[in-house]
This record gives C-alpha cells, sequence and structure tokens, in this order.
C-alpha cells in the first residue's frame, strides 16, 4: 500500500509540519527535516495499526514544500 506524507515548513515557528490525508492522526513536527523524516518512519506503522489498518509492507512517498520570502 502507498501512502502520501507531505512536510511543510512553518516559518513562524521554524518547524517541519507531517501530515497525511491517507493516514488518520499523522500530525508531527520537528525544527530537522531529517528528524521528522525518522519520526514520521516509526509512527506511520503505529498509526495504521491503531487505525485497524491492515499493515503490510507500506510504501511512503515524502513531498516537502518550503516558501521563503528574499529581499534584494
Amino acid at each position: 500500500m502507498e501512502y502520501i506524507i507531505n512536510f511543510t515548513w512553518d516559518n513562524e515557528a521554524n518547524v517541519w509540519i507531517a501530515t497525511s490525508n491517507d493516514i488518520p492522526g499523522l500530525v508531527l513536527e520537528s525544527g530537522s527535516f531529517d528528524a521528522l523524516l525518522e519520526r514520521t518512519r516509526y509512527a506511520v506503522p503505529e498509526l495504521l495499526t491503531l487505525n485497524a489498518s491492515d499493515v503490510q509492507p507500506l510504501s511512503l512517498t515524502f513531498k516537502s514544500e518550503r516558501h521563503e520570502s528574499v529581499v534584494i
């Protein structure tokens, strides 16, 4: 089963936020992209088990988005 996880940068809080339309309850944040990636890898199987999904080999697709304003 393939799941899409979105990472979005929050400029005000200075953190990355992980959410997914495919995984109910997935909302994680971290100041480090790599740390959030690791946390998400562990949290997804747990959330799927709690949501009574059949956990089999998973395919996780991570999409990230970050917007910044630059003054020239």
